[in-house]
């Protein structure tokens, strides 16, 4: 029997040159000049840390880090943004976490929809992914181009596509 898992997932090796890539364009950009301004990723934690002189700016990072990750075919959807604070220094700082894995409401919602479909295929969820299973791939075909249309918040992925 033909089955697939949806996840959500995100390459770690190209959001970190999304990062450096940022963290070249930043340099480089003369609004930024004499403004002490910090990123840092941390592949452990899943989070960016960033810093710099002020709102504006922090703001302006975290645009022009979702177009370096559309630039890695990142989807920024992965990406939660918390609120900017200030620092003492006068400065202010943002924390940006990097969300992996299909919540359980989001599954949930997802086997809901697929059942819904009124294809002759199972949706069961499993620990932070949904496996879909069915008589034929074409069904299964047909559940991945519905799932790209709905938006769950996450980027999915659809992998481990195995015809029997």
């Amino acid at each position: 029997m033909p089955s697939m898992d949806v996840v959500s997932q995100i390459d770690t090796q190209a959001m970190d040159n999304a990062v450096n890539n940022l963290k070249r364009e930043i340099g480089n950009r003369y609004d930024f000049r004499n403004c002490k301004t910090e990123i840092e990723y941390s592949k452990k934690e899943k989070k960016i840390h960033i810093l710099s002189g002020d709102d504006g700016k922090v703001k302006t990072i975290t645009e022009a880090l979702n177009g370096q990750m559309v630039k890695q075919k990142l989807d920024p959807k992965c990406l939660d943004p918390k609120n900017i604070e200030p620092t003492s220094q006068g400065q202010a700082k943002r924390d940006i976490f990097i969300k992996e894995g299909i919540s359980q409401d989001s599954a949930k919602k997802m086997v809901k929809f697929i059942k819904g479909l009124n294809l002759k295929v199972q949706a069961i969820i499993q620990d932070d992914q949904v496996r879909v299973s069915g008589k034929q791939i074409d069904d299964l075909q047909t559940v991945m181009g519905k799932l790209k249309e709905q938006d769950y918040g996450v980027p999915l992925q659809f992998v481990n596509l195995k015809r029997d």
